[in-house]
């Protein structure tokens, strides 16, 4: 048992539990943090006196946090959100925002939305950051744990302390290289082709691939890849389909042919999620706010499908 000073705890230690824990590295931490590597070592010797406890153990050539160290990280990241609201001044001005904000979202959301949110972030509230995660396939933790304060997402992770708020609606398109092939005008030209899709890890596939099988119907899979970006460079110069949301021809498909899908397929909803306890913060709705509008913008501007 520790007979530290509690009192010695403060913003910054909790800042660096989180940022060692979450960088899973001392030269790491260090770098996000702008300081030098002894810094960051001493201040964890810190750390292990007021708590009594090892927080971190060696593996190989880095460090791995104790489970320990991974409770006491999901508690300072309640803290520091309680401080900086503490802080912040009862009518909220976004210009005097000092704070990264991080939003989980694919490469689909990712460059269909953000881009334009981080321009407005620069002219109305400068002083924070926008960092962009991996969101995969999103879990709980990931807004429990405040691995990041919003996720975009078709697919919210479920939950009694989970808000979650439709941004758009989004048809499928037959995405092909029309210098190679033309578009499957039938069910059986669809179904006779060789496709590409996404598969996230570990393997979980999209949400219209599992429609389809759920629907009985079957497809060969000629290539699958972690993400959308990855599309492009195995759809150009080939005969294969992509069938995926037809507002990456805005980004990622952007050049290539695109067709309606000729097999039924379901809408694809665009959620917004976040955590109860950003329910009623003035500065996060603002940024929620932020977000809808550049939404909005976003599907105004985006061209009009393109049949092949």
């Amino acid at each position: 048992m520790s007979d530290f000073d509690w009192l010695d705890l403060d913003a910054r230690l909790l800042r660096l539990l989180v940022t060692v824990v979450e960088a899973g590295s001392i030269t790491g931490a260090a770098q996000r943090l702008g300081v030098t590597q002894s810094a960051v070592s001493h201040l964890l010797d810190k750390l292990r006196a007021i708590t009594g406890e090892a927080l971190f153990v060696k593996s190989g050539r880095g460090i791995v946090a104790t489970a320990r160290a991974g409770e006491l990280a999901l508690r300072a990241r309640e803290l520091l959100g309680d401080l900086e609201r503490f802080a912040r001044p009862d009518v909220f001005e976004p210009g005097r925002w000092q704070t990264t904000f991080t939003i989980a979202a694919n490469d689909f959301q990712r460059d269909l939305l953000l881009p334009a949110l981080a321009k407005r972030l620069r002219a109305e509230a400068p002083g924070v950051a926008l960092r962009v995660i991996p969101s995969d396939v999103p879990g709980l933790e990931l807004l429990r744990g405040e691995h990041c304060q919003l996720i975009v997402s078709p697919r919210p992770p479920e939950g009694g302390d989970i808000v979650q708020k439709r941004l758009f609606e989004d048809r499928y398109r037959v995405f092909y290289d029309p210098a190679v092939r033309a578009a499957p005008r039938t069910r059986r030209d669809y179904l006779a082709a060789d496709h590409v899709t996404v598969v996230y890890a570990p393997r979980r596939s999209l949400e219209l691939d599992q429609h389809f099988e759920r629907q009985g119907l079957h497809r060969r899979f000629a290539v699958m890849v972690p993400g959308f970006a990855a599309l492009p460079s195995f759809i150009r110069g080939s005969n294969l389909l992509a069938t995926v949301p037809g507002l990456l021809r805005v980004h990622a498909l952007h050049g290539l042919a695109n067709a309606p899908v000729p097999v039924a397929c379901p809408a694809m909803p665009m959620y917004m999620v976040w955590h109860l306890r950003h329910q009623h913060d003035a500065a996060h709705r603002w940024l929620r706010r932020m977000l809808e509008e550049v939404t909005r913008a976003a599907i105004a501007s985006a061209p009009k499908s393109a049949a092949g």
